[in-house]
């Protein structure tokens, strides 16, 4: 479609431009006032009509009504309506896909969550929310909560409150803390990323199970990446007055263990790993092997992301992990985040830390204890 455009000091002359040029069946499509501009845009000129016309929409012309801006004529009438252009076929797919997208949106809205809930669970579906709890897991809780409780009940908010709790537990797997018999000797080794506090939570069960259990404890460390977290353990391994040894090979950690065979409790630290790094996972896989350690804890921080928890897991899972432990909770905000991880079916859960303090802020995970800390109770 052929568009033309003409410019003039009044809409009469306007006209007559686009008459002379194309013709009475002209179309016009748009008008607007305009002004041009003089050295080099500094200036704003005159008053100008622009009007924009085609001869290929066949509409009735407004040309015919052109005697009717003329400023003499006695009596003022109305200029006819701008007649509407007729649309190309292109356009028209493209606003019938718009209306089609905007009906998606009209049935997502309808069926979005909470929108057919009692207002007693709506809030309580909000407030699962704010938690920072996924809107899959919240909308699933809801849902059950409003299965196995009449209705009656659904407007004391305790009750819903106690009941969704008592789902969390259920949610929740626990494996309960690491057995340390003194009769015969166990291997526990800590594995996960870096930066989620392996070497911190090795020392808190070290000194906790020295010093409150009386049991003989010994460290490992495999983490030689890192000077600085030889040094950290070898100190808190003074303090408590441990044996330790720093391993590089699998040799030498056949050798470690050997050394250690009169303790109760050998606690092995190692080095932190990127979850994507599938070739770092095996090799641990082989210290761990060597060592025939008996439980393997992930450590995991409780400021991660929930996706990132989940997938974390997944690629640590060639590592056989055998529990898991959540660290920093006391930096986390809210704890919605670790449900998806619980509920997935994977690993138990052994330990919490919620600080830094040696060897305080760390303790037996319950479940009735983390649910009550999601849901800030």
């Amino acid at each position: 479609m052929e568009l033309r455009t003409y410019k003039a000091a009044t809409m009469h002359e306007a006209l007559h431009l686009v008459r002379c040029e194309l013709g009475p069946d002209a179309a016009i499509l748009h008008t607007r006032e305009v002004r041009s501009q003089r050295l080099f845009g500094l200036l704003r000129g005159a008053r100008q009509i622009e009007v924009t016309a085609s001869t290929d929409v066949h509409v009735p012309s407004r040309l015919q009504q052109e005697d009717r801006f003329r400023p003499a004529q006695p009596a003022p009438v109305a200029p006819p309506a701008s007649p509407s252009p007729a649309v190309p076929e292109r356009v028209q797919g493209q606003l019938q896909h718009l209306q089609e997208m905007v009906e998606q949106l009209c049935r997502q809205q309808q069926a979005a969550p909470g929108r057919d809930l009692p207002e007693e669970l709506f809030r309580v579906f909000t407030d699962l929310i704010e938690c920072d709890i996924d809107e899959d897991v919240a909308r699933d809780l809801v849902e059950r909560v409003r299965r196995d409780i009449p209705r009656r009940e659904l407007v004391e908010p305790m009750l819903v409150t106690a009941r969704i709790a008592r789902l969390l537990e259920a949610d929740i797997p626990i494996a309960g803390p690491i057995h340390a018999p003194a009769e015969r000797q166990r291997i526990v080794a800590l594995i996960g990323p870096t930066g989620v506090g392996k070497t911190t939570t090795i020392a808190k069960l070290a000194a906790n199970f020295r010093l409150k259990d009386k049991r003989r404890v010994g460290l490992i460390t495999v983490d030689t990446y890192r000077i600085a977290a030889v040094e950290q353990l070898r100190t808190y391994a003074d303090i408590i007055d441990l044996p330790m040894h720093v391993v590089s090979t699998p040799r030498e950690m056949r050798e470690a263990i050997r050394r250690m065979d009169d303790l109760d409790l050998v606690l092995m630290d190692t080095a932190g790993r990127s979850p994507r790094d599938e070739v770092r996972i095996r090799e641990l896989r082989a210290f761990l092997d060597e060592a025939g350690a008996n439980e393997v804890h992930l450590v995991l921080s409780g400021v991660t992301g929930s996706r990132t928890l989940v997938q974390t897991a997944e690629r640590f899972a060639a590592a056989n992990p055998t529990a898991l432990i959540l660290t920093k909770l006391d930096e986390a905000t809210s704890l919605g985040n670790v449900l998806p991880l619980l509920r997935s079916g994977g690993l138990p859960l052994s330990y919490l830390t919620n600080g830094q303090n040696v060897p305080d802020d760390i303790e037996t995970a319950e479940a009735a204890r983390l649910a009550g800390m999601i849901l800030n109770l």
